[in-house]
């Protein structure tokens, strides 16, 4: 069998900057094993499967390890491909997903996706992501996943964390953010419970943080930057129980798997 592949930088306007996925368009679904086979082999933090469906296109994500709720930067990635590789017409594309209803439109240079925004309620931090983090947080939340508070953007991107001691935790990953220098607020995510060390750039990591900095800022449209190596630049807006991010995404590959 032989299907087309594509690689995808996202939440960035230059390849390797931002975060690859890898994007698999599909006439009808796989076995969860052969996609979960192929995510493996791909070995970056997400890779997208889409269907077309009557009113849009079906969506799953799949990382190295096991399949997830949520992901940002590969829903950009497929929405790059669906407009850009694709020559999808509409001005925005419905997927449906584990998550719900998702939508991503042009706008400008630019896609804009929809998605809800993620509830984290306050919570005491367990003693195995203190030891992972090897810092005293200002404050901590759970949800999805870990939600911390630094004290600045300096110890946020200087962190060097435990990654064995992380992989113990009940959560997906874990969300370290604080109030940037130059852009509202920054962060890295880490989840290797799910076989990424650090993700470059967390779409969905945005959902939750999004809501907590428009409270704290008085604002509801945000500039965020994730710290991790490769860097990316999202614009987040809230409205309610949803949050709207904004990037923008270049093909890297398009490539042929067979198996």
């Amino acid at each position: 069998m032989k299907l087309m592949q594509y690689q995808v930088d996202a939440f960035t306007d230059r390849v390797f900057g931002g975060n690859p996925a890898a994007v698999c368009p599909l006439e009808y679904w796989l076995d969860d094993a052969v996609m979960q086979a192929i995510a493996a082999e791909n070995n970056l933090s997400e890779t997208a499967f889409f269907v077309p469906q009557e009113d849009g296109y079906q969506l799953r994500w799949f990382t190295p390890l096991a399949e997830v709720d949520l992901c940002g930067h590969a829903t950009l990635a497929t929405a790059h491909v669906l407009f850009e590789e694709m020559h999808v017409a509409a001005p925005r594309i419905r997927f449906a997903s584990r998550s719900g209803v998702l939508r991503v439109e042009r706008d400008s240079d630019r896609l804009t996706m929809d998605f809800p925004a993620l509830p984290m309620q306050a919570c005491a931090a367990p003693a195995v992501l203190l030891a992972g983090l090897g810092i005293t947080p200002l404050g901590v939340w759970g949800g999805d996943d870990y939600m911390v508070l630094c004290d600045s953007e300096a110890t946020v991107r200087n962190l060097a964390p435990d990654f064995a001691q992380l992989s113990r935790l009940d959560r997906r990953g874990v969300i370290v953010m604080a109030k940037g220098d130059t852009v509202d607020f920054v962060s890295r995510f880490f989840a290797p419970r799910y076989g990424i060390a650090e993700d470059p750039v967390t779409g969905s990591a945005h959902c939750a943080m999004a809501p907590y900095w428009a409270e704290r800022l008085g604002k509801t449209e945000l500039q965020a930057r994730q710290l991790s190596r490769r860097g990316g630049e999202l614009i987040c807006r809230t409205q309610g129980e949803r949050v709207l991010l904004s990037g923008q995404a270049v093909t890297f590959m398009r490539a042929e798997i067979n198996f």
